[in-house]
């Protein structure tokens, strides 16, 4: 017993300490052809080795990204979710998993004499993706008003919220993922409802509040790729993208023949 106490004592005092970060390896993460800018950064994740490969360890990795930094614009408190789906050579490709608006934007929006509106619809777009979208919006005092709130009926709230959750699932139902994120980038569904709730009760501050993604299509790489704007493909052991059987590829120019 003293003989194998003595014998762990000298193993553990020969373990070497090995940086965890000499295992590791960095990526860049490359955001939908939807926005301007479209390096977003860089993520980390062990070297393949053996069974453990480093795509399978990115792939469903979920980035959130202020759309002021994804656009170089000045709406901040617009927060989007995109998640990898495919990972290429040293390249992380994402698509769209949701979107949000920051904790500060919605407290400065709750006030005191108005009415808060909130509505939310399940609705399927053409490419086969299930979003639950949810909105709001303010009620507001017309012009000359003299009293100090501006509350709504009930009678009128259930009105506003119908028509609400009818554009959204108009808006939704009728266009593509791809086309649905151009819509919620510069908040164009908020302001169509905003002017069609005109006729019942004056709105403000009418936004798109929150979009999840509940179900999607099965994974298509081309259709992935169409989405960052690039030719679709199969990659290799290494990584690199090759031609897929049937395929046509562009040959390279070559410089000198």
């Amino acid at each position: 017993k003293q003989w194998y106490q003595r014998r762990v004592a000298i193993t553990a005092g020969k373990k070497k300490l090995i940086d965890p970060f000499t295992k590791k390896e960095w990526y860049d993460v490359k955001a939908p052809s939807m926005f301007t800018v479209r390096d977003i950064g860089k993520t980390l994740v062990t070297r393949t080795t053996g069974m453990k490969i480093a795509a399978d360890a990115l792939k469903g990795r979920v980035y959130e990204c202020a759309l002021a930094d994804l656009n170089d614009d000045e709406n901040a408190f617009r927060k989007f979710k995109l998640v990898c789906e495919d990972v290429q050579g040293k390249y992380c490709y994402t698509n769209f998993h949701g979107m949000d608006l920051t904790r500060d934007k919605l407290c400065s929006l709750v006030r005191k004499w108005q009415t808060l509106i909130e509505a939310h619809v399940d609705v399927k777009t053409t490419d086969g993706y299930l979003l639950r979208v949810f909105c709001m919006g303010f009620t507001k005092r017309v012009s000359k008003q003299i009293k100090k709130a501006a509350y709504a009926k009930s009678s009128q709230v259930r009105a506003i919220r119908k028509k609400m959750v009818d554009i959204m699932a108009k808006e939704a139902s009728t266009e593509d993922l791809k086309s649905f994120v151009n819509k919620l980038i510069p908040d164009s569904i908020g302001k169509d409802i905003e002017k069609e709730c005109m006729d019942i009760y004056p709105l403000h501050d009418v936004h798109i509040r929150k979009v999840k993604v509940l179900k999607k299509p099965k994974f298509d790489a081309s259709k992935l790729m169409d989405l960052h704007g690039e030719m679709g493909g199969t990659t290799d052991e290494s990584g690199e993208i090759v031609a897929a059987p049937g395929e046509f590829v562009e040959p390279i120019i070559q410089e000198s023949v």
